[in-house]
């Protein structure tokens, strides 16, 4: 007999609190417990990054992370970064969709997660950097090539916004 455990998390904003069996991993309870497909899960060994969310501001395998290890966190998933009041995509999302950064969509939003977090720490990166940030990601389609022009494009477009510094 599985014991479960009260869990509360923020995730896109939202506290959620429910009853969690401890092994449900933070990957199934996004999609199944809370109906947020847009975290995928692929290897679920940490190997792909196809499940990629922020925990706390971190990107963070969420197919490792077990939901209950989560409890007191605040979670972004891929929901999250659309603007809830106009429905308009993230900078990010957007630069992924002009630079054409996806070919089949399965391992985009890990890649726009990634991206997300390096470019609030980072927000003039080079190919190097780039490539250093989203090296945990897999993709099977793109070669990779527009996956960092969106990455550049989209440090451009958040630069722009921003202003001078």
């Amino acid at each position: 007999m599985t014991t479960r455990q009260r869990t509360r998390v923020t995730v896109n904003g939202r506290v959620y609190e429910r009853e969690v069996e401890p092994r449900v991993t933070l990957a199934d309870f996004l999609r199944h417990d809370l109906h947020l497909g847009g975290t995928h899960v692929g290897c679920e060994h940490g190997i792909c990054g196809v499940c990629t969310v922020l925990i706390d501001g971190l990107p963070a395998r969420s197919c490792l992370t077990l939901a209950v290890q989560a409890d007191g966190m605040e979670v972004t998933t891929i929901e999250g970064l659309r603007d809830p009041e106009t429905g308009k995509l993230h900078p990010v999302q957007q630069a992924f969709v002009d630079a054409h950064g996806l070919q089949c969509g399965f391992c985009t939003p890990a890649f726009i997660m990634s991206t997300v977090e390096l470019l609030r720490d980072n927000p003039d990166p080079d190919d190097e950097a780039i490539k250093e940030a989203l090296g945990g990601n897999l993709c099977r389609c793109t070669g990779y090539e527009t996956i960092i022009a969106s990455v550049r494009l989209a440090a451009r477009r958040l630069r722009e916004q921003s202003g001078p510094a």
